[in-house]
């Protein structure tokens, strides 16, 4: 999760610079295809079979999916980074309820805390503001965190299924491809693609799939709470990037919220490494 926090930061970085030149459902297809792409050259080298009886979860697992990414592609591109970025990662919080209700696990109220800790420490970092008629992308970066939590449990849905990373990305990017694609042609027309804009297409698709392989890999071995904890790193991340590729300075409250984050990690581990071992998280 920590790999998929750096490269999702990263993709998020190119998607604010990208809304100048691009839709966000643009931009969405683009990151659809990268995934296609490269798992269907995976697949044909391998003579891998993609259809099987989990169809339905992976259309809504995909669904969910593509949908996250372009309600969240929508906020970076209207607000500050800051502020949609935010809103992407009440996630985890709307993760650790589905977790309770959908998947019965059972966990530790501290890692519940720590969950809730770490976004306290995201508001503490990136310190976020509403500019007035600005409802609307700050409801479609909120609306990104509820179907992006549905997302990571269909994912967790699928691995509990036996479902490789590889098969559940394949029809991930299938679905977002062929859908976006789909909108695109008959709501919109595509922008114009070339040497000026080309690379940061290219660098959304590339770093968006690496970061969705590690993501599944980290759903599919680790326990779902702690994954949504570590999760947080990609705020980390982002806000290293923003200081010292565009020299953006930080306040005590946002280094403290740094180190509120990394804390509530590090206690989510820590809790369910203690429930692994059969103790008593205290």
């Amino acid at each position: 999760m920590l790999v998929a926090g750096f490269f999702f930061a990263a993709m998020a970085l190119l998607v604010k610079i990208g809304g100048a030149h691009f839709e966000a459902i643009e931009m969405g297809f683009y990151r659809s295809l990268g995934a296609f792409l490269f798992i269907a050259g995976y697949v044909v080298a391998g003579r891998r079979r993609v259809w099987n009886r989990h169809m339905g979860t992976h259309l809504l697992r995909s669904l969910a999916g593509t949908c996250g990414i372009i309600f969240y592609f929508y906020a970076i591109s209207n607000l500050p980074l800051a502020t949609a970025t935010t809103l992407n990662y009440t996630s985890p919080l709307f993760l650790a309820m589905a977790t309770t209700v959908v998947l019965r696990e059972r966990f530790s109220p501290w890692l519940l805390a720590a969950i809730v800790t770490g976004f306290a420490g995201v508001a503490m970092l990136l310190q976020p503001t509403f500019a007035a008629g600005k409802e609307g992308p700050a409801l479609a970066g909120l609306f990104s965190g509820l179907v992006a939590s549905w997302a990571y449990l269909g994912v967790r849905t699928l691995s509990q299924s036996g479902e490789p990373e590889w098969r559940i990305l394949f029809w991930f990017g299938f679905f977002g491809t062929v859908g976006c694609l789909a909108y695109q042609a008959t709501f919109s027309t595509f922008h114009r693609v070339g040497w000026d804009n080309a690379g940061i297409l290219l660098g959304i698709g590339v770093l968006g799939t690496v970061a969705q392989l590690a993501m599944n890999r980290a759903y599919h071995l680790g326990n779902t709470l702690v994954v949504g904890a570590l999760s947080y790193s990609t705020i980390v991340f982002s806000t290293l990037f923003m200081v010292t590729v565009w020299g953006d300075s930080l306040s005590l409250l946002s280094w403290a919220g740094i180190v509120v984050i990394v804390a509530s990690g590090l206690i989510a581990l820590r809790k369910e490494r203690s429930a692994k071992l059969g103790g008593t998280p205290k």
